[in-house]
């Protein structure tokens, strides 16, 4: 609930800015403040989708969704980062064409809009530190941004003061928005990978087999899957062989307990004996097994 009301802040002040925002950059003459108060008015849009998606991504799981609606945050930071890509992208063609076309500038006026900015984005910015999910990343991300372009737009603005190169002012711009393009690439492949179902890079399935094997009476670990549904909580099912016939439950509990210490909070597990085959079309069981230990190949 904290995260949804930081995302809602954060949009609330977004949206106001950008408003006042586009009307100081119309009085300031600056390509900086126009371009970000778009972008900022994008931003607000998609921080507002966040928003409701991150709050239905809370949902619990039904017949509709067994997994439950955490998908839903990741749909919301895919649209935040396509919509930051798109914005950083026009930031950069708007600043391109006013360096070849360099006009003046009010510099006092930049400097007040400044100070403004970076003053009420800093303040969104500390609601939406430390985000979990993709979803609460691609939204500080946001919020980075909007700190870090009004801080140029500053240094921008005094520098020109005193030198009256106005070509500084784009060319400060290009500065950010390519920093924030390679973040919001990197994020976007964060969300890819999640949506490909790709192992979560803070899971490494050679030590969970490592460590899954050294609990008592486990004899071999295999089928291992495991997937992220929001880029924080990881999912997994594995087939288990276990010569424990009795001491079942205490086996699927220790496992349980180890895959927590690994960054798997759900799992599913089959349970099978030494010499069960499990039916599936690249499961092999050797005909040579191991008295000691059943090996089971993919």
């Amino acid at each position: 609930m904290k995260s949804e009301k930081n995302i809602l802040v954060a949009f609330l002040l977004n949206l106001s800015f950008s408003i006042i925002e586009f009307f100081g950059g119309i009085f300031t003459n600056s390509v900086a403040i126009i371009s970000d108060s778009i972008h900022d008015l994008g931003d607000s849009i998609s921080i507002g989708i966040s928003y409701f998606l991150e709050r239905k991504s809370k949902r619990k799981p039904d017949e509709n969704y067994t997994y439950g609606y955490v998908r839903y945050s990741v749909l919301g930071s895919t649209i935040t980062t396509a919509i930051l890509f798109v914005g950083s992208l026009l930031v950069i063609y708007d600043s391109v064409l006013r360096i070849l076309n360099p006009v003046e500038v009010n510099y006092e006026g930049m400097i007040i809009f400044a100070i403004l900015g970076l003053a009420i984005n800093s303040g969104a910015a500390l609601f939406t530190r430390n985000g979990i999910s993709l979803n609460q990343k691609a939204v500080s991300l946001h919020m980075l941004e909007d700190v870090l372009g009004w801080f140029v737009v500053l240094i921008g603005a005094i520098i020109m003061k005193f030198t009256n190169i106005s070509i500084i002012d784009p060319i400060m711009s290009i500065s950010v928005s390519t920093f924030i393009l390679i973040n919001t690439v990197k994020n976007f492949k964060e969300v890819i990978d999640i949506f490909l179902e790709k192992t979560p890079s803070n899971v490494d399935i050679g030590v969970i087999k490592e460590h899954l094997l050294n609990i008592e009476g486990v004899k071999e670990v295999y089928h291992i899957h495991v997937w992220s549904m929001d880029g924080y909580k990881n999912f997994a099912t594995m087939h288990i062989v276990t010569d424990a016939d009795e001491d079942r439950k205490k086996v699927k509990k220790l496992i349980r307990e180890e895959l927590g210490d690994l960054k798997i909070g759900h799992v599913t597990i089959e349970i099978e004996e030494k010499y069960e085959c499990c039916g599936e079309e690249n499961c092999k069981v050797e005909e040579n097994l191991d008295d000691d230990k059943g090996q089971h190949l993919k």
